[in-house]
């Protein structure tokens, strides 16, 4: 049973590490900003968080799985695909890019709590057979302490962490020091929920505990990738 993760994110791939999956990493090619400017001019409406997160899930873990199948029709396995983002007040917060993005947000989000929106899909790939698809959207609100002060959020943000991540936290991370509170999957503020991957891939009739010590055959001689500071949550 291969596994396959569309997506490059540091923190997806670090949680299939911990639990014992390492697969092999295919960037999906999809323009995100498109697919969700199409969709909303075609229904007329703002899709909602969730929806948002799920639609690109799948369009990622479908376009990965297409690639696969005509690069190496012998695949026989998983994709996994991934969204995510974080909504404050109603308002949704991606990635800060800058420093005085990063330290607005930051003030704003001390002594809160928002909600980390985590989209996932998994689409089951065998030689001859048509494709299936399970997916699913999971939810973990987050509260930050009130008591950080203008100092901490300075030599956080420049830490460079934030920037790059999706609401400008991580849990598992540097900015871990700073949230009180998590209710729900724990994993999900980290990248993917682990719990909802393992449901999927279950209807998907393989068991979860099958892939454990996974190594793809492309890794097999490889040394397990570093993946650094969790790069968190990411659109």
């Amino acid at each position: 049973m291969r596994v396959c993760l569309a997506s490059t994110s540091p923190a997806r791939l670090m949680l299939l590490q911990q639990f014992g999956i390492r697969p092999l990493t295919v960037a999906p090619d999809v323009d995100e900003a498109a697919v969700i400017e199409s969709v909303e001019a075609a229904e007329g409406r703002t899709l909602a968080p969730d929806e948002h997160v799920l639609l690109l899930a799948r369009r990622k873990a479908a376009e990965v799985a297409a690639r696969l199948a005509d690069d190496i029709p012998d695949f026989d396995g998983i994709v996994i695909g991934g969204d995510s983002m974080f909504e404050l007040d109603g308002q949704v917060l991606g990635k800060p890019h800058t420093a005085e993005n990063a330290v607005a947000r930051w003030r704003a989000m001390r002594g809160r709590t928002g909600v980390l929106h985590s989209g996932h899909a998994v689409v089951r790939l065998a030689p001859g057979v048509a494709p299936r698809e399970a997916h699913a959207v999971a939810a973990a609100s987050v509260t930050f302490a009130d008591d950080v002060t203008d100092a901490e959020i300075d030599v956080y943000v420049a830490s460079g962490e934030p920037l790059q991540v999706a609401g400008a936290f991580t849990v598992d991370s540097l900015g871990g020091a700073f949230i009180t509170r998590v209710d729900g999957d724990p994993s999900t503020v980290v990248g993917m929920s682990v719990s909802t991957l393992r449901r999927l891939v279950r209807d998907l009739d393989v068991e979860w505990t099958t892939l454990w010590k996974t190594i793809d055959p492309s890794l097999a001689s490889a040394e397990v990738v570093d993946v650094g500071v969790d790069d968190g949550p990411s659109l």
